[in-house]
């Protein structure tokens, strides 16, 4: 098959989750509804952050950043798609696949990284106590934020360079509703060999040191936990990870499933259903399980729903 070079006219059909036109409309309600919930959920996270002097710390500061992230790698993929569904065009450009490969992996990556300085966090606030203002200070907690960002940065210039590298032939159909470089390496016509290893590096450095850094807090925190000699202070102290906990299982869960659908199946079914859960689902949740599990976070909702309620009367003479 003759090599397609002209980039710029290049464009790739998304297949999404399903051809049936009877079924796009519920899905297109079914992601927009997700979408919007994703969205309003991490607004509200910043919103009650920024708001509430009470939660100006260290571990709201990275939560905080964590919704941002999350409603970034939400928008990445969910507002293509649904566009798609409503003009029933599948298409994507070259163009645009590579500025939603770039995205993904960098909200993605920035997910990662932020998790795993939250169980630092998590360490310092359980086992050192008395100084967790004094290690986990204002410059810290940015210098932070600022590595996670720049980590998540050349992750995703990687990915893209490594993608915009390969050569594809005309008629190009990924079975996906975004830009999975599994899927673009599988339909690439040219050698994908180096491409695929480069990846395969820096996907395993990248996954593997947040998930390595994340394993030792907790083994720390779980050996500073057991020598508690109360049962109610060891509640107490697991009961401050429960939503970081959550949120970590449901992230790495998730992933290592679109990691092994891709890799074990054949079926690519099985795999976009999988990518639902980690591209949409996950970010969707995380606002309800912070929200839920945290009092602090409950109190400044409420306080910004009573503002809201308020409001009305404040406006109307």
């Amino acid at each position: 098959m003759e090599l397609y070079n002209l980039t710029s006219n290049l464009e790739f059909l998304l297949l999404g989750l399903s051809e049936d036109p009877e079924l796009q409309p519920v899905l297109f309600a079914l992601f927009l509804l997700i979408y919007l919930l994703t969205v309003l959920g991490n607004v509200l996270i910043i919103l009650a952050i920024s708001c509430d002097s009470h939660l100006h710390s260290p571990m709201y500061f990275f939560l905080y950043n964590l919704s941002l992230s999350d409603t970034g790698f939400s928008s990445t993929t969910i507002p293509k798609m649904l566009i798609n569904l409503h003009a029933h065009n599948r298409t994507i450009t070259y163009a645009e696949c590579l500025t939603q490969v770039s995205f993904f992996f960098l909200f993605g990556c920035m997910d990662s990284v932020l998790l795993a300085v939250m169980a630092y966090d998590r360490w310092v606030a359980i086992c050192h106590p008395l100084h967790y203002q004094v290690i986990l200070n204002p410059r810290l907690c940015r210098y932070l934020v600022v590595m996670s960002f720049c980590i998540s940065l050349i992750d995703s210039q990687v990915h893209c360079f490594m993608v915009s590298q390969l050569k594809f032939c005309t008629n190009i159909e990924i079975p996906h509703f975004f830009c999975d470089v599994p899927e673009l390496l599988k339909l690439a016509c040219s050698d994908t060999s180096i491409n695929s290893i480069v990846i395969f590096l820096v996907s395993i450095i990248v996954g593997f040191l947040p998930a390595s850094g994340i394993f030792y807090s907790y083994y720390k925190i779980i050996s500073s936990i057991v020598r508690v000699p109360s049962s109610g202070g060891k509640c107490k102290a697991f009961s401050t990870c429960g939503s970081h906990l959550s949120v970590v299982c449901l992230f790495y869960g998730t992933g290592l499933g679109v990691y092994l659908s891709s890799s074990i199946s054949s079926s690519s079914k099985e795999s976009v259903v999988t990518s639902v859960m980690y591209t949409m689902v996950v970010p969707m949740m995380n606002p309800f399980i912070y929200s839920l599990r945290n009092k602090d976070i409950k109190k400044a909702l409420q306080k910004i729903f009573s503002q809201i309620i308020m409001l009305p009367t404040y406006i109307i003479p």
